[in-house]
């Protein structure tokens, strides 16, 4: 990436950073045209793979006008939904599912939660035990793994298109052409409003 400002090849995909110029991306923050590269590359590259990207969410706001501050974390929440529609994927597909994350507080309780989906199912309107993801859930550092940097990038544009974070109509545009690169590779994709 030597035509990038001086960006190395091992630099860490980071959706934030790279669309806000921050951290090691900020040798870029006056490029928006070079950081939009960065990022249509980097989702070319996963569309050029025999890849399936399943993408939850939740509303946040709604989730605690709706339960209060005592329900779950967003984040359990949309790990579980996760996990139910990888689950019902790799079932449609005859396959089985290794899931590696990032790095996050609660990984213990997550790799307890999976142990119960295994027995006894999720829970919710949609729950059911899951049978096709194997191991544990694993954990790793996204510095340190392409393959998460690549959730990442695509996590963090689903999510700023989802919440239209950009009101200017040549970034919208920019980020629906970002999207267009992964699109086709999307099974599934559904952000709960409760």
């Amino acid at each position: 990436m030597d035509d990038h400002g001086g960006i190395r090849p091992e630099t860490e995909l980071h959706g934030y950073d790279i669309f806000q110029g921050k951290r090691a991306w900020s040798r870029l923050a006056g490029k928006p045209r070079a950081r939009i590269g960065v990022y249509a590359n980097a989702l070319q590259a996963i569309a050029d793979h025999d890849v399936k990207i399943i993408l939850r969410g939740v509303d946040v706001t709604r989730l605690k006008r709706r339960y209060g501050a005592n329900h779950d974390e967003p984040h359990s929440i949309v790990l579980t939904h996760l996990l139910e529609r990888v689950d019902e994927f790799a079932k449609r597909e005859d396959e089985l599912a290794l899931i590696i994350a990032d790095e996050c507080d609660g990984q213990d309780q997550y790799r307890d939660d999976l142990r119960m989906y295994r027995t006894t199912g999720t829970w919710g309107y949609k729950s059911r035990k899951i049978t096709r993801v194997v191991d544990t859930m694993h954990f790793a550092s996204s510095a340190a793994s392409r393959l998460l940097q690549a959730a990442d990038l695509v996590a963090f544009l689903h999510h700023r298109i989802q919440i239209g974070a950009d009101t200017d109509p040549r970034a919208k545009r920019a980020n629906q052409e970002l999207r267009d690169r992964v699109a086709p590779k999307v099974a599934h994709q559904w952000t709960w409003v409760p």
